[in-house]
């Protein structure tokens, strides 16, 4: 009978460290790349909810404009004196110049 009791705590152990690399895997995994990205993906939600008229930007192509238009889709930007873009909220890069805030 005792036996029987070995044999059951060392195949309960066996299949712990079998198992013990993967936990350890998916550790790594999640400190080094899904964390990471999550932090960004909110970040980059922050900064796209946050947007205003007047907000100087720059798109993920490169051209820097002012905003004239916020719908909850698309921006419309001027560009130069004549020159008015309409692109999708996804594709603003970063701030460049924040517009003050209103006062009323």
């Amino acid at each position: 009978m005792s036996t029987l009791l070995a044999a059951d705590a060392a195949g309960s152990t066996n299949i712990f460290q079998m198992i013990w690399p993967f936990i350890l895997m998916f550790a790594v995994f999640y400190f080094l790349l899904i964390r990471p990205q999550q932090k960004k993906t909110k970040q980059r939600n922050s900064l796209l909810s946050q947007l205003k008229k007047g907000d100087k930007i720059q798109t993920i192509g490169g051209l820097q404009g002012t905003i004239v238009e916020l719908t909850d889709d698309t921006v419309v930007l001027r560009v130069n004196d004549t020159t008015k873009m309409t692109f999708d909220r996804s594709a603003i890069s970063s701030v460049l110049n924040s517009a003050p805030a209103a006062t009323e």
